[in-house]
């Protein structure tokens, strides 16, 4: 069997942007979720597509923004999306699919951790994570852990990180704190570039492998003596972007692979779709419990 981990709180921000707006009976924009049920349902109706669950950033901050000031919040999102979180994530539920809904930690977390703990069991074939989230690259293991943009129909598999990255799926919260990431709102560390760090960390991997002496890095002379001073000068902000970058895996989730199993939607599913006025999505249903 394989098992879906679906990235809510990207499906909801790909939804608010790429569905029509819509007003639910009460007068809230729910366009987003409407959006969400459709793409989810689609998901469910695919063939092969057996065991499902879905993370959600239910408050954008995390633990992580008590570690850097700078760490990607709230502020600044469209209230409109931010204001769907809690209806998405109860039509979600209504739709018969278990809801990691995160506060403390996020969305990623609770993917990591269903990642680490289902790939373990020998009846799960492959597990799929379905976001475009650069961190969660990180959890990719051989074709058993994979990650899928739904969007553009793109796989990556080990060979597919290392192929994007240069670097192995280890690699990765190295990758991200010596690049940055903007998305998550950390600057990484200066003059390190995606090429160059993927040169040195296909060689040595971890942050603290890369020696002190620029001879031995594989980059010139004049570079690599400039991206060494850089990184020892900012060495405790490289290890802190790492730090941010690394997913969680112990984030307590109660499912277990059994809960996983989508056996349909449940029968408060109908008024859901009707304060949402969306009651024709109910004919495309094709399981009840």
């Amino acid at each position: 069997m394989k098992i879906h981990l679906v990235d809510g709180t990207y499906e909801l921000f790909r939804a608010h942007f790429g569905a029509p707006p819509k007003k639910s009976a009460s007068g809230q924009e729910v366009g987003a979720t409407v959006g969400l049920l459709r793409s989810l349902l689609m998901l469910l109706q695919t063939e092969g597509v057996t065991h499902v669950a879905v993370a959600f950033d239910h408050v954008i901050e995390s633990f992580r923004n008590k570690m850097y000031a700078g760490y990607k919040s709230s502020a600044g999102v469209d209230p409109v999306i931010l204001n769907q979180f809690e209806i998405a994530e109860k039509t979600v539920a209504a739709l018969g699919v278990p809801v990691w809904s995160m506060g403390k930690f996020e969305a990623d977390d609770a993917i990591a951790t269903a990642a680490a703990k289902f790939k373990k069991v020998k009846s799960v074939e492959q597990i799929v994570i379905c976001s475009v989230d650069k961190d969660l690259t990180q959890m990719v293991d051989d074709d058993r852990i994979i990650c899928w943009d739904r969007r553009r129909e793109i796989t990556l598999n080990e060979k597919g990180v290392i192929e994007k990255f240069g670097v192995l799926p280890e690699s990765i919260p190295d990758f991200l704190a010596l690049v940055g990431d903007s998305a998550d709102g950390y600057p990484g560390i200066q003059g390190w570039g995606e090429k160059s760090t993927s040169t040195v960390l296909a060689k040595y991997k971890h942050i603290e492998a890369i020696p002190k002496d620029p001879n031995k890095i594989p980059l010139g002379l004049g570079r690599a003596t400039t991206l060494i001073e850089n990184l020892q000068s900012n060495y405790k902000d490289a290890l802190l972007f790492r730090e941010l970058s690394t997913l969680r895996t112990d984030v307590p989730l109660k499912e277990n692979l059994a809960d996983l199993k989508w056996q349909g939607a449940h029968p408060r599913l109908r008024k859901v779709c009707k304060e949402l006025r969306s009651e024709s999505i109910i004919d495309r249903v094709t399981r009840w419990r």
